[in-house]
């Protein structure tokens, strides 16, 4: 009597005289996956790949050349989404931008707070708890109708697109969104310290912080210093144009945030660079910065939460 063909061992019905020569089980033309000798299964390859090590940058991010900057790409879409939403809704701008305290009075306009009570007024701002405006308004952009206007917006998706697909590549995903929400805040919270009675708005002080963040990977890697350099120049020369459409404050904040991120991602001693140090980093730093919110808050209003008639 014939001896049965072998068959597959994922697919039954498909006849096979190849081996696995990792676990010498039959495999079929879809199982086989090239080796240096021969052929392994699909469960082999996939144990081989947990076995192995994956190599990473100095900074922690995950060396791959098939890795996409995902985290730039949305980034960019969700403040190109977000102007979408501004130019439909522009009292988007006023509801979510960066304002330290104002007093929203009774016709519903905003008045520069200066620390007077007023009959009818209702406090408004980070100082009456809006912490949230410390991230989203720099997810805002200026309204088209604005000076500057739209350019606002084209201006900070270049640079983050130039800047912020070498930082994430070095950083990795969670790194890089970390530091660019970091930076954001820091920004905010800069804004809110030195001109509370300002409403701003714009990625600005994430993107100062990626550059900052470019500027200390080059140094750390060894690299060419004298066009970084240029390339820095030119960010603060930014920073002092673009002073007379945009906060001054916001792109200061984020620099040095960004800069003192980077600066411990790339200088920290080995056993500080786990993930678990460099989240209790991250964690510590925002700490500092509502440490820094309720104070100036605390400033403002005297200690009190809420002002009103």
């Amino acid at each position: 009597m014939e001896a049965a063909a072998p068959e597959c061992y994922r697919h039954p019905s498909y006849e096979t005289y190849v081996r696995c020569t990792r676990c010498d089980r039959y495999i079929c033309p879809d199982c086989m996956r090239e080796a240096a000798v021969g052929h392994h299964c699909v469960e082999c390859v996939k144990e081989g790949q947990r076995s192995v090590r994956r190599v990473r940058t100095v900074f922690g991010g995950t060396v791959s050349r098939a890795t996409a900057p995902m985290v730039t790409y949305v980034l960019m879409a969700l403040n190109v989404l977000v102007y979408l939403g501004e130019v439909v809704r522009p009292e988007i701008v006023d509801r979510f931008a960066v304002l330290g305290a104002a007093l929203t009075g009774p016709d519903g306009e905003q008045y520069y707070f200066r620390g007077d009570t007023y009959p009818g007024y209702e406090l408004t701002g980070i100082a009456d708890g809006e912490w949230y405006r410390l991230v989203t308004g720099a997810f805002l952009h200026l309204p088209p109708d604005a000076s500057f206007g739209v350019m606002h917006l084209v201006f900070n998706m270049f640079a983050l697109w130039s800047i912020g697909r070498a930082v994430e590549t070095q950083l990795g995903r969670a790194r890089y969104l970390a530091l660019y929400l970091l930076s954001a805040v820091g920004g905010s919270v800069l804004v809110y310290l030195l001109a509370p009675d300002t409403s701003t708005v714009g990625a600005s002080g994430a993107v100062f912080g990626l550059a900052a963040a470019y500027w200390v990977i080059h140094r750390r890697l060894g690299r060419d210093m004298a066009a970084v350099n240029r390339f820095m120049a030119g960010f603060l020369l930014w920073m002092l144009i673009s002073a007379a459409f945009t906060s001054w404050q916001g792109h200061l904040g984020g620099l040095l945030t960004g800069a003192l991120v980077t600066y411990g991602l790339a200088y920290a001693p080995a056993k500080l660079r786990t993930r678990p140090a460099q989240l209790t980093g991250g964690v510590v730093l925002v700490g500092l910065f509502a440490l820094a919110v309720v104070v100036r808050t605390s400033e403002l209003t005297g200690g009190a939460v809420r002002l009103g008639g």
